[in-house]
Parts: structure tokens; C-alpha cells; sequence
């Protein structure tokens, strides 16, 4: 299948579901659920304007540094605890129980430790992303080749070559596939914790156009999380498939062979 038809199918249910939408308001006299012409026209009118700096991108700011810390902390959390046994005995239960905590829950507590501001809400997007980035690298650090560890051990590798080497890249597709997940998450996070004593950001207008009856603006502003999320997910599968090339290419080869 060549680029011009995959562009085409991938481009052929938005364009559908635009259309639909499109058909389904345009002759719409219901308050909540306004043509998609207006909505449009409140799009332009409200996001290509000053709020793209007060309030898109402190959110893609925090978005940013809760899904990196969550990512850097989950792969060094995951690896440590995929490698040692022990260490996978002994945190296990603990790590169950606070998974099971929905991320939303301990806002209310990260404010209290943390204060209202922007700290208060990377925190929220961290502890909710760090759990697919953690417990995918523990399950892709456990899935490696005992002979390959064994070999490197033979061969006398350092910790740190062995992990640089051997484990993160054995391990990277697992990764990949819990940052995937994680990004997902921490959007979702990044507008529930901008509705608590926050003063801007995309979930802080949101709310407000749905309190003051700005129901055209409160509809741009949802339009505008799918087209961030596209956004995202795009940039994550460029550097993915940068950084997992070996992966992709030995699929590749075993898919033809």
C-alpha cells in the first residue's frame, strides 16, 4: 500500500464523522448542541488569540513535565524492580495497592502537600502516568533473554553497559508501549487538575465557558484537546520510530520472510 492511500484511509473517518457532524447541526436551534459552523467560527475567534499563550501552553507545559518525570521515573522504578527479584517480592503489594488509587482522588492531597500551583499539578499527571511506564518496563526487563544476560555476564560487561546495551534496548518496545498509554493518561490529568484552584489552562477555560453558558467556546475548547492529542500522538510515533528502529525493521524482516 503506498503513502498516498494510507494518507487517504486514515484521512477518510474524520473527514466522515466531520461531515456528519456538520449535517446532523446545521439546522440545530438546540442551546447545548450548536451548528458546528458556529463552533468554528468560536474556535478561530477564541484559540487564535491571546489565550493560546495564557492558557494552551502553560498546559502543554505541565502536560510536558509531568509526562517526563513520569517517564523517567517509571523506567528507572521499573528497571531496578524487574532486575531484582527480591526487590519485585517486596514492592509488589505496595505498588498494586497504590495503583489501584484513581490519580483524580489525590488531588485534593497533592494540594495540600503541594500547594495550588503548577507543582500541584505535574504531580497529578505523575502519579497517574508513572504506573504503565513502570509496570511495562518491569514485565519488558523480565522478558529478556537469559542467554544474553548470561553471556554479558560472561563477557564481564559493566552494570552500566549491560543496562545501556542489553536491557533498555531489549526492554524498549514494552517501554514504548507504557508511554503510549501514559500519554493517553496525562491529558486526561492535565484538565481534571486544572479544575481545581487554577486560574488558567485548558481545563480552567473549559470550565468556565461551561459555567458562564459559553456553550460554542466550551465546544471549540473540547475540539481542541482531540487536536492536541493528535498532535501528541504523532510526535510520540516519530521518535518511536527513531528510537525503536532495530524493532520495527526485524518485524519488517519477519513479516516479508
Amino acid at each position: 500500500m503506498n503513502a498516498g492511500r494510507k494518507a487517504l484511509l486514515a484521512l477518510a473517518v474524520p473527514v466522515l464523522l466531520v461531515a456528519g457532524w456538520w449535517l446532523a447541526t446545521a439546522g440545530s436551534a438546540s442551546f447545548f448542541w450548536p451548528p458546528l459552523g458556529q463552533i468554528l467560527t468560536a474556535f478561530a475567534d477564541t484559540w487564535f488569540s491571546a489565550r493560546f499563550v495564557t492558557d494552551v501552553l502553560p498546559s502543554l507545559g505541565r502536560l510536558l513535565a509531568g509526562y517526563l518525570g513520569a517517564v523517567v521515573l517509571g523506567v528507572a522504578l521499573g528497571t531496578a524492580i524487574g532486575s531484582s527479584r527480591t526487590l519485585r517480592g517486596l514492592l509488589e503489594p505496595v505498588l498494586e495497592f497504590f495503583r489501584a488509587i484513581p490519580s483524580p482522588v489525590l488531588v485534593p492531597i497533592l494540594m495540600l502537600f503541594a500547594g495550588i500551583g503548577d507543582g500541584m499539578k505535574i504531580l497529578v499527571i505523575v502519579s497517574g502516568c508513572v504506573w504503565p511506564v513502570l509496570l511495562n518496563t518491569v514485565e519488558g526487563v523480565r522478558a529478556l533473554d537469559e542467554v544474553l544476560g548470561d553471556t554479558a555476564r560472561s563477557y564481564r560487561m559493566r552494570r552500566r553497559s549491560r543496562l545501556i546495551h542489553l536491557v533498555l534496548p531489549g526492554a524498549g518496545p514494552q517501554i514504548a508501549a507504557g508511554a503510549r498509554q501514559a500519554l493517553s493518561i496525562g491529558i486526561i490529568l492535565m484538565v481534571i487538575s486544572e479544575m481545581f484552584a487554577a486560574s488558567n489552562g485548558l481545563g480552567f477555560t473549559i470550565i468556565q465557558f461551561q459555567r458562564s453558558f459559553a456553550i460554542p467556546q466550551m465546544w471549540s475548547g473540547i475540539i481542541l484537546l482531540g487536536l492536541v492529542g493528535i498532535a501528541l500522538s504523532m510526535a510520540f510515533r516519530a521518535v518511536e520510530a527513531r528510537l525503536l528502529r532495530w524493532y520495527t525493521g526485524l518485524r519488517t524482516a519477519q513479516r516479508e520472510g
